[in-house]
């Protein structure tokens, strides 16, 4: 079963579709994209799928940069990153909660970067995406 609550490689998942399986998260996915857009413009939406163990994700890119992947899950959502080390250094020097930082250091190493996952469930973690987001970016 795929992480993304979307797993048919056929076709992205539309917009009552995607609502139906964030149900309560929808609103954290639509401010998150919108906070995002304003942030890191021009930002591009892309449907990627990453297999079967993936599912469906929302690609945010700016140029040929991906800020982050957004994958829908059933009630909630998952920040998708590839962080270089001085991405990870700075989030170290920045106010990120420990719970985020824990991630990134327990997070695997890939030559593109660390492979860092959030589950996003409240606001708080809301805002932890879009910090992590600009350090990314920044570095």
């Amino acid at each position: 079963m795929a992480i993304s609550a979307f797993d048919d490689k056929s076709a992205p998942p539309k917009a009552d579709q995607l609502a139906t399986a964030l149900g309560r998260a929808r609103r954290l996915w639509e401010d998150l994209v919108t906070a995002l857009a304003s942030q890191h413009p021009p930002l591009t939406e892309t449907w990627k799928f990453g297999g079967k163990q993936w599912g469906w994700a929302l690609q945010l890119k700016q140029r040929k940069r991906t800020v982050v992947y957004l994958t829908p899950c059933r009630g909630h959502l998952m920040a998708g990153f590839a962080l270089g080390e001085k991405a990870v250094n700075a989030a170290h020097r920045s106010d990120l909660p420990s719970s985020v930082l824990a991630v990134i250091d327990s997070a695997k190493k890939y030559a593109e970067g660390r492979a860092v996952r959030l589950e996003v469930r409240t606001k708080k973690d809301a805002a932890a995406v879009q910090q992590l987001a600009a350090i990314k970016m920044a570095n």
